[in-house]
């Protein structure tokens, strides 16, 4: 039990630093970029260019889907009350899938300027949108780095770190088609690199959609395998059996179980409880609640009713 102590304390502490981490990379990330947003704002109503203001404005964007990881990651950090016993931490499952909607805008927004310009090709200050991209994948690359870490842990930081990987690219796509139009002349490239970047960034974004999707509907997180589970479960010394096995998420970053756990004969239930909580703990599921049945030695199998049901 001490020794349960001292991991549980131990977990937790290195959770909270974790959290902790994140909110000041959350801070860093949005004032970072949005220093960029006035920078690029100004450097294009200087030069007069179209082009920079529009990307303004989509870096803009990428602000507020900072802003709204970063306000998932305090809506999971809610207390339940008695209106949401679990608090408001559905509502990071719910933001997860609207910055996934969010990237999917981006990328046909990226789409339709890419077949604009390739339908009426424009004249392109160079210098001064090479230096601004240049500065915009400094920006964004360190953003991008920042998130990295944490992105596997969570979902909703995995759409901020894709949204900055995704305009690091956009960035580094400008710079590469700024060079080649300078030595050539060739304008052609700006667009074919855009449609390339959208591609890139759409089979990214299709990941993330289809899991926020999948976790709004309660689905086992892709993290979690039902089958090793439930053999480590029954692997644990006084449990017969599994069954009525129900996992989902609470959160982006929480999961919770449900299950009903046949206790072998002569096992203590309570105990059989306590090491099945610390196996899940280990297993990343932080939220289960158990219901123990007596296994009746004599009778043959789960199907002929030998089970007594004790509430735990």
């Amino acid at each position: 039990m001490e020794h349960d102590h001292h991991h549980h304390h131990h977990h937790h502490h290195a959770e909270a630093a974790e959290l902790a981490s994140l909110r000041g990379i959350y801070w860093i990330s949005i004032a970072l970029n949005l220093t960029f947003v006035f920078v690029e704002a100004g450097i294009g109503l200087w030069k007069g260019s179209l082009g920079l203001l529009s990307d303004a404005g989509h870096n803009l964007s990428d602000v507020f889907s900072l802003i709204l990881a970063m306000i998932a990651f305090r809506l999971a950090a809610t207390q339940g009350s008695k209106k949401f016993t679990y608090g408001y931490r559905k509502g990071s499952i719910l933001i997860s899938l609207l910055n996934a909607v969010i990237l999917l805008v981006a990328v046909g927004a990226i789409l339709v300027e890419s077949i604009h310009k390739l339908r009426h090709p424009a004249s392109i200050d160079g210098g001064a949108v090479a230096w601004t991209a240049g500065i915009g994948i400094v920006v964004n690359g360190l953003t991008a780095l920042l998130l990295m870490k944490h992105q596997k842990n969570d979902i909703n930081t995995r759409g901020a770190f894709l949204h900055m990987a995704a305009d690091t690219l956009v960035s580094v796509g400008v710079v590469i088609s700024g060079i080649v139009i300078a030595l050539t002349g060739w304008t052609v490239i700006d667009p074919i690199i855009g449609i390339v970047i959208a591609g890139v960034i759409l089979v990214s974004t299709w990941n993330l959609l289809s899991e926020s999707i999948r976790m709004s509907m309660d689905a086992v997180p892709e993290s979690i395998d039902v089958d090793a589970v439930t053999q480590q479960m029954e692997s644990v010394p006084g449990v017969h059996g599994i069954h009525h096995l129900h996992i989902w998420p609470i959160s982006t970053t929480e999961t919770a179980l449900t299950a009903h756990v046949v206790v072998r004969e002569g096992a203590e239930p309570e105990e059989v409880v306590h090491a099945l909580k610390h196996t899940l703990g280990d297993l990343g599921i932080q939220h289960a609640t158990l219901e123990t049945e007596r296994y009746d030695h004599p009778c043959a199998d789960e199907a002929s009713g030998c089970y007594k049901a004790e509430a735990h």
